[in-house]
């Protein structure tokens, strides 16, 4: 076994799932490619709702995030990954993460509940529509690309920080600052909230009839992840269970934070556009105040608990102790 610890077989598992993860999200771009070339050319349609300009940003856009993904997937098993900054390269897959694996369980049921969003749909007036296969395409990318971050990426963290996933729950120094506690609890809260609405509660909800199938199953699922990180950072913070392997909580906590950040982070934009630009036709099923307010404590929450998680007292090493080419400083 080499200082980088390769000969592990918890790395040796990660190798393949970077690679995986790079080569899965590549089919996705190239599709999107296509799209942004063909409706230039006027020979692919362009999906409802959209003008040729809007269409075009948004995929280049999505083409972006996709290069960006590979490029984090390989960062995570090549070389030149271990010469850039560990907290650059941390964050960068924490947001990816945080997108992609707590909706693993909707991409299993999307095809029951419609298309990806962003592609052109299906039409009553017998205009065109995205093919089944491109469909199968972008699922499997999504998919691929969200279960090869879940096991390269701690893979690549125990490399270079493997004194974060050491020893058990009560192996740490216990207690949180008291924000970090805050945050938790605001994090539970915000997680009832999307449940409850989920589950069908109409508290807090301005337009109950816009609120489909998908809508709640997708709210559901990032109301267990927050409850997910609140969960976490309690079990870290007061070090219970203490036989618990430390590496469980932290990486659910990891993957609940970064849902709390990367999706409300997301979704914010939005609701503050509908809130202040009123466009005609459009409404979101919740209150504005209301959603503006739990999506902005979620991301600040999020962002206050993740800290917590990785440096919680006597549990991490000083920066000093790695440095940033992953190797272990005498």
């Amino acid at each position: 076994m080499d200082r980088l610890g390769s000969g592990d077989s918890f790395d040796r598992l990660g190798r393949p799932a970077a690679y995986g993860a790079a080569a899965v999200m590549t089919p996705y771009t190239l599709i999107k490619v296509s799209w942004v070339v063909g409706a230039i050319a006027g020979v692919l349609p362009i999906g409802d709702g959209f003008g040729l300009a809007g269409w075009v940003a948004l995929n280049t856009a999505t083409v972006g995030m996709a290069g960006l993904g590979i490029a984090v997937a390989l960062a995570l098993v090549r070389p030149w990954g271990l010469r850039l900054p560990v907290r650059l390269v941390a964050g960068v897959a924490w947001v990816g993460t945080g997108f992609l694996v707590p909706l693993l369980p909707y991409a299993v049921l999307d095809s029951l509940l419609g298309l990806p969003d962003g592609a052109p749909r299906h039409r009553h007036d017998g205009g065109p529509a995205m093919p089944g296969w491109e469909a199968v395409l972008i699922q499997t990318s999504f998919t691929g690309m969200g279960l090869g971050l879940a096991i390269a990426l701690p893979a690549h963290l125990r490399r270079r920080r493997p004194e974060v996933f050491a020893g058990r729950v009560g192996d740490a120094g216990h207690g949180l600052a008291r924000p970090v506690w805050w945050a938790a609890g605001a994090g539970a809260v915000i997680g009832a909230v999307w449940v409850y609405w989920a589950l069908g509660g109409t508290a807090g909800v301005a337009h109950p009839a816009q609120r489909g199938t998908d809508e709640r199953l997708l709210t559901g699922l990032w109301g267990l992840w927050a409850l997910t990180a609140a969960a976490a950072t309690w079990t870290i913070g007061r070090g219970r269970p203490a036989r618990l392997p430390r590496w469980i909580p932290l990486t659910l906590g990891w993957l609940g934070t970064g849902s709390l950040c990367a999706w409300s982070g997301w979704r914010l934009p939005f609701v503050l556009y509908v809130a202040l630009a009123h466009p005609t036709g459009t409404a979101l099923p919740e209150n504005l105040t209301v959603a503006t307010v739990l999506h902005v404590v979620a991301v600040a929450a999020g962002a206050v608990m993740l800290p917590a998680l990785v440096r919680t007292r006597g549990s991490v090493a000083a920066p000093e102790a790695v440095d940033d080419t992953g190797s272990r400083l005498s």
